[in-house]
Parts: C-alpha cells; sequence; structure tokens
C-alpha cells in the first residue's frame, strides 16, 4: 500500500507492507484523515514527546529514529475483522472512526502518532481494535466524521476551563485547536467569544464557527476587544497557539482572578515570570486530548449537527500529496485543515 512514512524529519511516499489484522483487530480501508498541528511537531520534535512520557511515568516503546506512519483524525471502511473480534461494534463494510489508540496484550499503544507498531492513516490501510471502533451515525459523511478527534480536544479543554454560560471566552489562536475550542463555547451557549489570530482567513473560520468578534492582534488588544464587545461577564482566556512566549501572554492577557486554559502544545522550552500570575492570583489550568466519553459525544453532536465542522475543511490530497500538504499548512492563508484522502490528487487541491 501507498504510505507517508516519518523518517528522520522527513516525510518519505512510498510503498510498504499491507497490514494484517491480529488478534482483536480490525482491517480498514481509509476513507479520510486530517493533518494534525501536532503531526507538524511530530515530524521535527518526537523525541522531546518520548522525553515527556518518560518523565510523567509513561514511557513509550516508540522510537522516533525509526520509521513511523502518522495520521490519527480518521474515517476508515471495515474491510475485515481479525481473529477474536466476536462481538465485535462493527462489521466489514461499516464506516468507522476509532480513539487513535490500540488495546494489546502488553496496554494500550498509540494509533497514527508516536508507535512504530500500528502505522497511521496517512496511508491506504490500518490496524484499528475492533472494540474500539464506533460506527459513523446518521449518514454523516466520511470528511466530517473525520474531525471528531480533533474537536474533542476543543471539547475537553472548554471542560477543563470549567466555563459556563455566564461568562465569556478569549481564545488566542484560531488554528484548529482554537477553532474547536470556538465549536464547543457556541455550542455550550457562551455568548461573548472573542478570537485573536494575524490570520485573515482562519479569522473568517472563526466567525463561522461560532465566534463573535475576531480580531488581528497585531491591531486590536484582544481584550480591549472583549470590553468593547461585552465588558461585563468575566472571560476565560484559552491559549491555543501553543510555542514559545504565548504562555506568558496568556497570563497577562488574564484579568486579576480570572482562569486561564492552556490548550495548544508547545513542544519547546518557555518561560515565564510566575510573579506575574501569583499577584493576578489566576487559575491556570492544562488540557490534553480528551476522555473516550467526549470523543464519542462529539462525534453525535457532529451528526446532529451542533457543531459544524465544515468550515474548516479547506482541502483535500491523496497519499502522495502529505508532504505538500504538510508545507502548505505552514501558510495560514492557504489552509486551515487539509483531509487525506488516499486516491485524491498528489498536490493539496482546495474544497
Amino acid at each position: 500500500m501507498r504510505a507517508a512514512v516519518a523518517r528522520r524529519g522527513v516525510l518519505v511516499v512510498e510503498d510498504v507492507a499491507d497490514p494484517v489484522p491480529g488478534p482483536g483487530d480490525a482491517l480498514v480501508a481509509v476513507k479520510a484523515c486530517g493533518i494534525c498541528g501536532s503531526d507538524l511537531h511530530a515530524l521535527h520534535h518526537a523525541d522531546e514527546f518520548v522525553a515527556i512520557t518518560r518523565e510523567i511515568g509513561a514511557p513509550l516503546s516508540f522510537d522516533p529514529a525509526r520509521d513511523f506512519i502518522m495520521g490519527h483524525e480518521f474515517t476508515a471502511e471495515v474491510l475485515e475483522l481479525g481473529p477474536q473480534t466476536e462481538g465485535s461494534p462493527v462489521s466489514p463494510g461499516d464506516l468507522v472512526t476509532s480513539l487513535p489508540i490500540a488495546l494489546t496484550p502488553t496496554g494500550m499503544e498509540p494509533v497514527g502518532a508516536y508507535s512504530n507498531v500500528y502505522n497511521g492513516a496517512y496511508a491506504e490501510q490500518m490496524r484499528l481494535t475492533a472494540a474500539m471502533c464506533m460506527k459513523i451515525p446518521n449518514g454523516l459523511d466520511h470528511r466530517r466524521a473525520a474531525l471528531t478527534e480533533p474537536m474533542a480536544v476543543g471539547r475537553h479543554a472548554v471542560a477543563r476551563a470549567a466555563i459556563t454560560p455566564a461568562e465569556a471566552a478569549v481564545v488566542l489562536g484560531a488554528g484548529p485547536v482554537g477553532l474547536a475550542v470556538v465549536a464547543e463555547l457556541r455550542r455550550l451557549g457562551v455568548e461573548t467569544v472573542v478570537v485573536s489570530d494575524f490570520s485573515p482567513r482562519r479569522r473568517a473560520v472563526a466567525l463561522a464557527m461560532g465566534a463573535s468578534v475576531a480580531v488581528d492582534p497585531a491591531v486590536d488588544d484582544p481584550m480591549d476587544a472583549w470590553l468593547t464587545a461585552d465588558g461585563r461577564r468575566t472571560p476565560v482566556v484559552f491559549d491555543a497557539i501553543g510555542v514559545p512566549g504565548t504562555l506568558e501572554a496568556v497570563i497577562k492577557a488574564a484579568p486579576p482572578m480570572g482562569r486561564v486554559c492552556i490548550v495548544g502544545s508547545c513542544m519547546q522550552p518557555d518561560s515565564v515570570r510566575p510573579l506575574l500570575a501569583q499577584a493576578k492570583q489566576l487559575t491556570i489550568v492544562f488540557s490534553f486530548a480528551y476522555d473516550p466519553f467526549e470523543f464519542g459525544d462529539t462525534l453525535r453532536a457532529i451528526a446532529e449537527g451542533e457543531i459544524d465542522v465544515t468550515p474548516m475543511i479547506t482541502g483535500t490530497c491523496g497519499v502522495d500529496g502529505v508532504p505538500a500538504a504538510f508545507d502548505a499548512l505552514g501558510n495560514p492563508e492557504e489552509h486551515v485543515k487539509i483531509l487525506v484522502e488516499p486516491g485524491g490528487p498528489a498536490v493539496p487541491a482546495a474544497i
């Protein structure tokens, strides 16, 4: 099968062996897979992530010096079930998605990120744990269903922030993570949602996803925009950028006694002035990924129209187009979310 292989910091598209379903596995044909910002980080900074997992006592068997195949925001069609899959929730022919985790006799293994064993969806086929698969409901198409995973990240961040409709929100960054936060805030009923991003295209998408105000931080301070748009309900501030310097920026932006939620993943060392947060008596929470309930209910919310992910999807490409898609995503005016669809164009094409 064709696959985009991460090899020592470079994406190489080539033919690789087809996966073979083992006990408990479902063999699936990839229908669509979103390119995630964390994949852009993983291509060059996977060793930092591995080091962090060791520090928190959850070491991975993953070796970033060996080949691996990314892609963890996916929908796929079940081709066949492996042995020991009696009672599986899915059957051949079903359109499915899954948490990007495989259950193995030795524990959990990532799928599509930080695994040399389970390839991800930048390929024509992959293995999933059959018991972890979820059927796509309500005739939802494969493109929108593929965004279940990133939208669940936004749902979890909003839950971690414990925000209520009686409050406002300021979201720094309108990449896919920030847009997922915006969509969940709107679904929750938060009326004033101010988004800050340098990109005009991403600001426009943020408004389409439910932001009430979108500003260019080079021109307008997002807290001034909150004062103009609302000024009454205390804002919870979300860092959805995740690069060195944004943690300090979100601490500066938050009001005294306010709350801050860090959802953008910074994989490099950063520095802050602790006294600034201490003097303002801020509550700072960090958010990572989601739980299985949040994932499943996000799929339901997309299928039932509570969340419209369509404005985020700006392009598609085939497996051979993945390296060019990574390059294209470096320009925020060119694309927001590109979906990899096996058999698609070799160069990212707008949708």
